[in-house]
């Protein structure tokens, strides 16, 4: 059966739990701290979904960004010294659809809460999903930079991307 969608459809997603970070107003771009508490806190309704969760050391976690600004479709990642991308050439946060992704560690589960490592949203956000990352499946051998293959200054740039601290 062919189903016909255009760009004045709605999709109705609803939220499975909401995230708990330290990040009340500003959420870094590749969090690295983690001496604070971060975890999802799911619904009752969808406790169930947890089973076995735990088995996974990374999981996807899939957020609505309620927070985000409009989209602008030509950005400067803040990161990349002034180079301008397409909006789906960058992870910028303003998008036509402010869905977010982020892979995390799974620390512990208990109950309703699932603690995870660090990751890039505020405190409050609205969870859409968790899919597990499974090894085989979901990293990719053959993956490279993109437009960031071209910076001058690729090695300090890449510091930026992972989040580790530096002097220059």
């Amino acid at each position: 059966m062919e189903k016909n969608i255009d760009n004045s459809s709605l999709i109705e997603i609803k939220p499975i739990g909401i995230i708990k970070t330290p990040y009340k107003r500003k959420a870094p771009y590749q969090p690295v701290q983690e001496e604070e508490e971060f975890y999802l806190e799911i619904f009752p309704e969808y406790m169930d979904g947890l089973k076995e969760l735990e088995t996974f050391r990374y999981i996807y976690v899939i957020f609505y960004m309620d927070r985000a600004k409009g989209p602008k479709l030509i950005v400067e990642p803040p990161w990349a010294g002034g180079i301008k991308v397409g909006l789906f050439a960058s992870r910028s946060p303003n998008r036509p659809n402010p869905i977010g992704i982020s892979v995390v560690k799974v620390k512990k589960i208990a109950k309703n809460r699932v603690y995870i490592s660090s990751m890039d949203a505020l405190d409050g956000t609205p969870l859409i999903d968790i899919k597990p990352y499974i090894k085989h499946l979901d990293s990719k051998d053959d993956a490279n930079l993109g437009w960031v293959e071209n910076i001058e200054d690729k090695e300090h740039l890449i510091l930026h991307l992972k989040g580790i601290p530096h002097d220059y």
